[in-house]
């Protein structure tokens, strides 16, 4: 079997000798319901890759399924994905062995309740911080800055919380901790030197008006 253009060919060539890739239990949902935010997802993403391009011990908190975190792993030296949920972390191994290709480190582990073991160049978490409540937040920061090294790299990325009004009722009921673009910053400067603010409007990143990004990124550096 071949295509009409033979360049194309290979296409079918890999899905012979590897297979199809599937989605993961979110990432599944997210395109069975809503395909256009998986596009926001993916770019937050490579927003991550592109920060942490080169870094050697890369770890993500809050993997979730793990689907979008295969952009990360293309850019960095190792990465170690981790979630809270046992479930999450079972269907992300899954995932990553059907793609045939490198696999990162998995953990099940809780950052509320102790920092990791080992320590990383960097540490991301898109997504997670909104559903920490506001008098945990404190124990989320300090296990993770524990786990950092000297001069570590930090990017946590949330909805904003001018973005609430129009999100739906069940991102609602997990959005306990969502914050303006100033809050945010200043979050970010309590426990670091240098903390950067970026916004996200869909899958452009900017530094524009805080109070009109749907989405934020603050990339922290050096632990205080």
């Amino acid at each position: 079997m071949t295509t009409y253009e033979p360049q194309y060919s290979t296409s079918i060539e890999l899905s012979e000798r590897v297979g199809f890739a599937r989605l993961g239990l979110m990432s599944n949902q997210t395109w069975l319901e809503d395909p256009s935010r998986l596009l926001y997802v993916l770019s937050r993403y490579k927003f991550v890759s592109r920060m942490l391009q080169g870094f050697d011990r890369v770890l993500e908190v809050g993997c979730a399924d793990g689907f979008a975190s295969r952009i990360v792993a293309d850019k960095v030296r190792s990465l170690t994905l981790s979630d809270a949920d046992r479930l999450f972390i079972e269907d992300a191994r899954r995932l990553w062995v059907n793609w045939g290709v490198p696999t990162p480190s998995f953990l099940v582990h809780d950052v509320l309740a102790s920092p990791y073991a080992s320590r990383y160049d960097a540490i991301f978490a898109l997504d997670v911080l909104e559903h920490i409540p506001l008098e945990q937040e404190h124990v989320f920061v300090t296990n993770i800055v524990q786990s950092m090294e000297r001069n570590a790299t930090l990017i946590v990325g949330m909805p904003s919380a001018e973005s609430q009004r129009y999100a739906s009722p069940r991102s609602k009921e997990g959005h306990v901790n969502c914050k303006s673009g100033l809050q945010f910053l200043e979050f970010g400067r309590r426990y670091f030197k240098n903390a950067f603010l970026h916004g996200m409007n869909d899958e452009v990143v900017h530094t524009g008006y805080p109070a009109m990004a749907h989405y934020l990124f603050l990339v922290c550096v050096n632990p205080k």
